[in-house]
């Protein structure tokens, strides 16, 4: 099985270093847009290497809307009692700084207009500098005979996510004010093996998920599937080996501002070295189907 995908439901078989440690003394000053970060071109790179992406595993890598705080996954335990964490920063006066840390339940991701966080089958609603409690997403979604990793949702409230139990991505749409219940994609998208992680974009033109398929460059990649004029989703395709590589590459996400994609390597299994990479969006607009 995937390490990834073991990562993702928490079933973790790594011995973590010491080095991950994020207090806010360890941290260093930052300052700019992109955790002060110099953006990267149309080939991936390590995210903050040797601040975020450093020694262990870390993963998870999101922006909020607004641009002004970045979360992102590690743990802070070794087998057997891990202690699977998210840790979010905040940029205040131009100067990032850790603000929060709290358990991991999910994978974290935001509605477009920045005031839901979601968690896998439930969220936190945004209350003034802050989060509220975690709450259910309510039986529809919250149901025990799935297991969801990440859901992400599109502007018009339709939601996408996996499940590690079923195996693959449903979908679930919000029409005339109401909730639809969630269905399994059609094979474009659950075709393959560990397939999950989906990103489906503000505006619902596209999906980026990864699997493991034949004719990939090895372990998980990327792919991507765009909205036809009819509804449909048109054929996946392999985002490339700007993104790809012949380790796993997962947990794919676009920023708030649409200008780069964040995700996962498994850089190195024989140090459990798992590293937040980006790359610029553009990457997908060749992929794009012409009018």
């Amino acid at each position: 099985m995937s390490r990834v995908y073991i990562f993702s439901t928490l079933l973790l078989t790594a011995l973590i270093t010491g080095s991950n440690s994020f207090g806010q003394d360890e941290f260093p000053h930052l300052e700019g847009p992109y955790m002060g970060q110099k953006p990267p071109g149309m080939v991936a790179e390590p995210f903050a290497p040797g601040i975020i992406s450093k020694e262990g595993w870390q993963l998870e890598g999101v922006f909020a809307p607004g641009m002004k705080e970045f979360y992102f996954t590690l743990d802070r335990g070794a087998a057997p009692n891990y202690k699977v964490t998210v840790i979010g920063f905040r940029q205040e006066n131009n100067v990032w700084k850790k603000y929060i840390e709290f358990k991991r339940r999910g994978e974290i991701t935001f509605s477009p207009d920045g005031r839901r966080m979601y968690m896998a089958e439930g969220y936190k609603d945004r209350i003034g500098d802050g989060w509220s409690e975690r709450k259910s997403l309510g039986p529809m979604i919250d149901r025990k005979d799935w297991g969801i990793m990440r859901l992400s949702a599109s502007a018009k409230g339709t939601f996408v996510f996996d499940d590690y139990k079923t195996k693959g991505i449903r979908i679930s749409w919000f029409r005339d004010g109401k909730r639809e219940a969630p269905k399994k994609m059609g094979p474009v998208v659950n075709s393959g093996t560990l397939t999950a992680h989906p990103f489906i974009a503000p505006d619902e033109s596209y999906l980026i998920w990864d699997s493991v398929r034949e004719g990939g460059y090895g372990a998980s990649d990327l792919y991507i599937s765009f909205r036809q004029v009819d509804g449909s989703w048109g054929p996946a395709i392999n985002m490339g080996d700007k993104i790809n590589s012949d380790k796993e590459d997962a947990f794919a996400s676009v920023t708030p501002d649409g200008k780069y994609i964040l995700f996962n390597r498994y850089v190195d299994k024989e140090t459990d070295n798992m590293d937040i990479y980006w790359v610029d969006a553009q990457i997908i607009e060749p992929l794009r189907p012409k009018p």
